[in-house]
C-alpha cells in the first residue's frame, strides 16, 4: 500500500478499525449463526473448526493493534529509497522484505506481537460463548471455585506481561538507528 497504490490507504485504515467498532460478542453470535449445527458450513460442530473460528477471532480483534504498530515503524524509515536502493542492487522482494524492511521495523512487529498477545490473553467473550479453552475463561472458572489460585494465575500473567513490554525496550536499545530516531 506505501509503495505501489497509496490512495488506497484510507480505505485499508477503514478496514483496520473494523474490529474496534464491531464487538467481539456480535462476531460472536455472527459465528454461531453462520457456522452454527443448523448452517451448511458447521464449524461449530467440530473442536477443529471451532478452534480455527476462535483463531480467526483473535486475528480480527487483534488487527487494529498490530497494524498500527507496524504503520508506526514503517513511518520512522523511508521504504521507498530503501526498497528502491535494493532493487538497484538486485535483490528480490523476498529479499528487500527480509533483510532490509523487516530488520527496520522489527520492533514494531514486536510491539505489535506483544500487544495482540496481551489482547488475547485477556479476552473472554468469543472463547467463552464458543466454549473452546482460553486463558480468559479458564481464569472465570477457577475465581468461581477457589479461592487463591485466581489472584496467583493473575500476578503470572501479569508478569508474563511486563516482562514481554522490557523484551521490548531492551531489543529497541539494539535496533538499528533510523534517521527519524534520536539515539
Amino acid at each position: 500500500i506505501r509503495l505501489r497504490l497509496p490512495q488506497l490507504r484510507p480505505i485499508v485504515e477503514f478496514i483496520t478499525l473494523l474490529p474496534l467498532v464491531i464487538p467481539a460478542i456480535v462476531i460472536v453470535f455472527g459465528y454461531i449463526r453462520m457456522y452454527g449445527s443448523n448452517s451448511p458450513l458447521p464449524f461449530l460442530g467440530s473442536n477443529l473448526g471451532a478452534n480455527a473460528l476462535l483463531v480467526i477471532g483473535y486475528a480480527a480483534l487483534a488487527l487494529p493493534y498490530m497494524y498500527r504498530a507496524v504503520d508506526t515503524g514503517l513511518r520512522t524509515i523511508d521504504v521507498r529509497t530503501l526498497t528502491e536502493a535494493a532493487q538497484i542492487l538486485g535483490a528480490g522482494w523476498g529479499t528487500i522484505i527480509a533483510r532490509v524492511i523487516l530488520p527496520n521495523v522489527l520492533i514494531a512487529v514486536l510491539s505489535g506481537a506483544f500487544l495482540t498477545f496481551a489482547i488475547v490473553i485477556g479476552e473472554f467473550t468469543m472463547a467463552s460463548l464458543l466454549n473452546r479453552p482460553a486463558f480468559g475463561p479458564y481464569l472465570q472458572n477457577l475465581v468461581a471455585n477457589r479461592a487463591y489460585e485466581p489472584a496467583a494465575l493473575s500476578i503470572i500473567a501479569f508478569v508474563i506481561t511486563w516482562g514481554c513490554m522490557s523484551l521490548i525496550q531492551i531489543l529497541s536499545r539494539f535496533a538499528p538507528k533510523s534517521a527519524n530516531r534520536p539515539n
